[in-house]
């Protein structure tokens, strides 16, 4: 078997690479700033059209998650 050379630095792989580290970096930042605003007593609703989504599309995403760091939630009045 002939040894193959490795791809050129940034190449489509790297690029690829980097996609996934931006997501995954995006995601942890995403985590932490929906805690850190529910902790400063924002809505669901407010966080929700702060991201540009759905209030169920943020809760669904978050509620497990925060709820198990202990975080106080709020709950709706009625």
């Amino acid at each position: 078997m002939v040894p193959t050379t490795p791809p050129p630095l940034g190449g489509a792989a790297d690029g690829l690479a980097s996609v996934v580290a931006l997501r995954e970096l995006a995601d942890r930042l995403e985590d932490a700033e929906v805690e850190r605003a529910l902790r400063d007593g924002w809505t669901w609703t407010q966080i929700a059209e702060a991201l540009g989504v759905t209030r169920q599309a943020v809760h669904k995403k978050h509620l497990r998650r925060v709820a198990g760091a202990g975080i106080e939630l709020r709950r709706r009045n009625g």
